[in-house]
Parts: structure tokens; C-alpha cells; sequence
């Protein structure tokens, strides 16, 4: 990282990683003032610096900040030599997990799984894009065997330039699902194809190391079909990747298709008593029962795409399985609770897409309940194809057998004018706030509900009001 350094700085110092973020600073960090739509760093160089920041980079000194400074040309890029510098010093390896859902479970299950053989540090929170996957690579020190990493983007192009920082030694494929279609749509205002946000999953691709391994969910046709593309093309180019650098996982594999997963689960089905999931792993002719506290299927292969890489890199499928027992569901993604009406929460809030939310409706209705109800927020980069899946939502939960469907702001009341076409009863609201006072009162003991919606619509603050609501 070129620079000048003005003020005292300590050049032979050991900095505490970095922080884009003045209120996150907890001290010894560089603090890089970057540039954005809605503020500048370079505004909060001086808080940044009084929090314990080691010094401030810069691309325009601030006069009386208070501590050391290093003015460079751009700070983003000054971010990003910093980070690919710390790659190459790094006697590590990088699991790299993209997909359009399950990043984070996917990541944090892996991180346990591996964090039975080895040290591990894993992806801070969901930094995963150009300035988030940085601060978590800069955070790791010699202390750790194996980063694992979200990787993730928004536009074409992102996720190449992330892979590039880290250059991993594995890729991890979950899924491609229509999501931030409108970062991805044609100039004339075409909509976009959901075969656009494949290509821009394969850049994961772009930094893989020569003799790296790719785990791939054998049960999505784009997934398969990006990594069929990238393998064909490096047998023309007589690169190394072959098949044998990739490892196919699936869910209960159709048993009329020729096999390609190594790694499948049979038999799955919920936990008695208990929010989760239940079935039997099988891998290269061994196989273990696994009790996986997490709800739903689509958890189950969030697991076997974290065991398929375990397994591949050598831990023991006894101790997959055993290690399985342990995760719980982090906040806003799936967790199951009690609340005070007696109903059972589903706080699904953290995030959406159309398919996850579908795939959400339907793990939802295997919880018993007298009525299953759904709150459903709006799911947001949708691009002009918003309306179409909006309504199709509505039309899932009506099919599914929701006797409520509650829609949380303007997209949303697309969702529950499908619903009611289909017979349901519905309810809807302008913002998180409205349904925090107009949710509780319609939830009933017995009910099972379902809330879900993208990161945008807030919906957290509505699961806040649901568990302090009492019984009436």
C-alpha cells in the first residue's frame, strides 16, 4: 500500500486489521475513509481516530484529526492492495460459499465442521462483497488453517474481483435463484434472466487456485450447468481442473437419474418434538444418522454442501454427524421459537428471494399448528420482474394451504391480492412499523408463522413486537 504518511506513525507497528466504519472502531485498526453515495469517511476520520484507530487512510488529510494519517491516491484501492498483500503473507487456506441463499448457514456450518481438525477463523457477520470481504481476510492472523469466507455480489463482475482478493482454495456453489435481478438487467430495460445471475456465480471461479476443489449442489441445473461450463472450457485450455476436482452434493437425488452426487441424504424428515431435521448421510459407500437442529430441508443442504467439502478435505463422516448436533440457527434465518400467545414463530426475517420464500412456505407448513399463517415483507432487486414474482408468492402460500397471509409494504400488496384472489384471508400493511401494532393481535394460540422478507423491509422489528406480544 503506497502512501504518505503524515503525522506520527509507527511504521514497524503491528495493526489490528481494518475498519470502514468510525462506530466499529475498537482499537489498533487502520481506519480507510472511503467514499460513498450517502456520506464520506473522510468525515469521520477524527472520531475514528479518538476511538483507537492506529491511523486514518486518506485520500484527503484531515486537518486536526487528532492521530496519524497515510494519504494515498484511492482508498478503496489502497483497501484492496492491502488485502491481496496480507493474501500472499497468509499461510493459510480459503473455503470460498456463494450462492443466491444459504451464504451465512452454509459458512457457519462449514466453520464448525472444519473447526474439528483444524483452526479456524470464518467470515465476519455477512461481509462478503469488495469492502466487506476484505476486513474479514485483514482480521485473520497466523492463528488460523482455514478461512471460511462468504463471497457474494450484487452486479456482474463483483464476484471475480472478490475471488481474485482471496484466491480460494475451494468454491462452494449452493444455489442460483432469481436475486438483485435489477443490478443485472439490459440497458433497453429488458428483464433480466436468472441464467445472467449463474454467469456472475461462476467468477467465484476466477481466483480458484490451479489444484483447488469445487463443491457443487448437484440438484440446481444452473449450478450444475456453470460448473460443466467451467470445467469444459479448462479441458480445452489443457488446464488442470478436471472432474475429479469437484465433489456433487444432493437432497434426496431422484432415483431415475444417473448418479452424480457423492454425498447425498436419504430419508429426511422432521425431528420429533423439536424444531429440525433428520436423515442418513451417505458418502463413498459409508454412511451416518444425522440429527441436524436446524428447520427444514432447505437447511439440509445448507449441511451437505458444508460436509460434502469436510469429507472431501478429510474429516471423518462420524464426526460430521456428530458435530451436526450442534449448530443453532442464527437470527432472522429460520429460527424456530415459542411465543407468548402460544403460537410458534418462524423468524425467517433476515433475507428473501422468491425461491427461498417458497422454499420457506413449504418448511413452514411441516411444523403442526391449527392455522399457518404467513408475514410476508417485500422482496427487494427484483428488477422489473417484481410484480410477477410477488404475486407468484401469494399463489405458493394460498396452494400450500395458508389460512393467513399478511403483506408488509408496497411490493408485498402484490402478494396478498394474489392470496385473496385464491380464497385465503389476507391483511396487509404499509411499512414494519403498521404491522408491528397490526400483526399480534391476529396471530391466534396454535398458530404456526411464518416471517420472511428482504433485508431492506426490516422485518426484525416486527418479530420484536410478536415476542412481546401477551395473549389477549
Amino acid at each position: 500500500m503506497n502512501g504518505t504518511l503524515i503525522g506520527e506513525v509507527d511504521v514497524g507497528a503491528c495493526y489490528r486489521g481494518a475498519a470502514i466504519d468510525s462506530r466499529r472502531v475498537e482499537g489498533g485498526e487502520l481506519f480507510f475513509a472511503l467514499p460513498g453515495e450517502r456520506t464520506d469517511g473522510h468525515r469521520f476520520v477524527a472520531a475514528a481516530l479518538a476511538a483507537g484507530a492506529a491511523a486514518a487512510v486518506v485520500g484527503t488529510p484531515a486537518a486536526d484529526a487528532g492521530g496519524p494519517q497515510i494519504r494515498v491516491d484511492d482508498v478503496t484501492e489502497a483497501l484492496h492492495e492491502l488485502t491481496r498483500d496480507h493474501r500472499r503473507l497468509l499461510d493459510i487456506r480459503v473455503a470460498a460459499v456463494t450462492g443466491s441463499a444459504g451464504k451465512t448457514t452454509t459458512k457457519d456450518l462449514l466453520a464448525l465442521l472444519l473447526g474439528e481438525c483444524w483452526r479456524v477463523r470464518k467470515s465476519l457477520g455477512n461481509l462478503n462483497n469488495l469492502l466487506g470481504f476484505p476486513l474479514t481476510l485483514l482480521a485473520t492472523g497466523t492463528d488460523c488453517e482455514w478461512l471460511v469466507a462468504e463471497m457474494g455480489m450484487s452486479v456482474p463482475g463483483e464476484l471475480a474481483a472478490v475471488s481474485r482478493l482471496g484466491r480460494p482454495d475451494v468454491a462452494i456453489f449452493t444455489n442460483v435463484r432469481p436475486a438483485h435481478l435489477a443490478g443485472f438487467e439490459e440497458p433497453d430495460g429488458a428483464p433480466a434472466d436468472v441464467e445472467a445471475i449463474a454467469r456472475a456465480k461462476a467468477e467465484l471461479l476466477e481466483g480458484l487456485a490451479a489444484d483447488g476443489l469445487i463443491v457443487a449442489n448437484a440438484g440446481d441445473p444452473r449450478v450444475v450447468g456453470l460448473v460443466e461450463r467451467y470445467l469444459a472450457a479448462r479441458r480445452r485450455e489443457a488446464a488442470p481442473a478436471t472432474a475429479k476436482s469437484v465433489v456433487w452434493y444432493e437432497v434426496e437425488p431422484a432415483r431415475n437419474k444417473v448418479p452424480r452426487a457423492e454425498l447425498t441424504a436419504h430419508g429426511v424428515e422432521p425431528l420429533a418434538g423439536e424444531p429440525g431435521t433428520r436423515f442418513t448421510l451417505e458418502y463413498r459407500g459409508a454412511s451416518a444418522n444425522v440429527e441436524l437442529p436446524l428447520h427444514g430441508r432447505v437447511n439440509v443442504e445448507n449441511f451437505l454442501a458444508a460436509a460434502a467439502c469436510a469429507l472431501r478435505l478429510g474429516v471423518p463422516i462420524e464426526t460430521v454427524a456428530s458435530a451436526a448436533r450442534r449448530p443453532r440457527p442464527g437470527a432472522g434465518r429460520g429460527e424456530v421459537v415459542s411465543l407468548p400467545s402460544g403460537a410458534t414463530l418462524v423468524d425467517d426475517s433476515y433475507n428473501s428471494n422468491p425461491e427461498a420464500a417458497r422454499l420457506a412456505l413449504e418448511a413452514a407448513r411441516l411444523l403442526d399448528g391449527r392455522r399457518h399463517v404467513a408475514i410476508l415483507g417485500d422482496m427487494l432487486e427484483l428488477g422489473s420482474a417484481e410484480g410477477r414474482y410477488h404475486r407468484q408468492l401469494g399463489r405458493d402460500a394460498a396452494e400450500l394451504g395458508f389460512g393467513l397471509v399478511a403483506g408488509v409494504g408496497e411490493l408485498a400488496s402484490e402478494t396478498v391480492a394474489a392470496a385473496g384472489e385464491a380464497g385465503v384471508e389476507t391483511a396487509w400493511f404499509e411499512d414494519t412499523r403498521a404491522a408491528s401494532a397490526g400483526a399480534p393481535p391476529l396471530i391466534r394460540e396454535g398458530d404456526v408463522v411464518l416471517v420472511k422478507g428482504s433485508r431492506g423491509a426490516a422485518l426484525e422489528h416486527l418479530v420484536e413486537a410478536l415476542l412481546q406480544e401477551r395473549p389477549n
